[in-house]
């Protein structure tokens, strides 16, 4: 009687990708929340996540590219939390109110991640999806759960949100 065949864990596949991949996941997860905490928790969510997909009967291969997907999909669950605590918290004060108004004008780097940075979470996940990871409207949609319409509108609230704070932290550099 032969023994049965001990299959090896499919995660194994990870540690090989593992001393690559981690910095440039890292890297990717930092540039888009600037937190270094947040992004080794990410980083961290990321690597189980991972884990757990490459266990999966039909699991995708697995590669640095398919990493940052998983760590762009941890970042957006991650703001999408943040966004139900901040919404809970609003219900207690008064909203912000719809501008729409958009915006040519060159921006300083700097002060421009400094501004992204001070918004709320759901302003800064629609406006990093779109504009610095340059998805369209329909997959930000889809990252942030959210229907195509009501991320139109957010991200023109967000597009307002960003030039007020960029004025005012203008008016106090100047």
């Amino acid at each position: 009687m032969t023994e049965p065949r001990v299959r090896p864990d499919p995660a194994f596949a990870l540690l090989g990708l593992y001393e690559t991949a981690l910095p440039e996941v890292y890297g990717y997860l930092l540039s888009r929340c600037g937190d270094r905490t947040l992004a080794e928790e990410l980083t961290s969510e990321t690597f189980l996540g991972a884990v757990a997909a490459c266990r999966k009967e039909y699991a995708p291969p697995v590669s640095t590219g398919w990493l940052i997907g998983v760590a762009r999909h941890k970042l957006a669950d991650h703001w999408r939390r943040t966004e139900r605590e901040a919404r809970g918290l609003r219900l207690v004060h008064d909203s912000e109110p719809d501008v729409e108004d958009p915006w040519d004008e060159q921006l300083d780097a700097l002060r421009a991640r400094q501004v992204l940075e001070s918004l709320g979470p759901h302003h800064r996940a629609a406006l990093t999806l779109r504009y610095v990871d340059g998805l369209g409207v329909p997959e930000v949609a889809g990252h942030l759960g959210r229907s195509v319409h009501a991320t139109e509108a957010l991200l023109v609230r967000a597009r307002a949100a960003f030039r007020r704070a960029y004025e005012e932290k203008e008016g106090r550099d100047a």
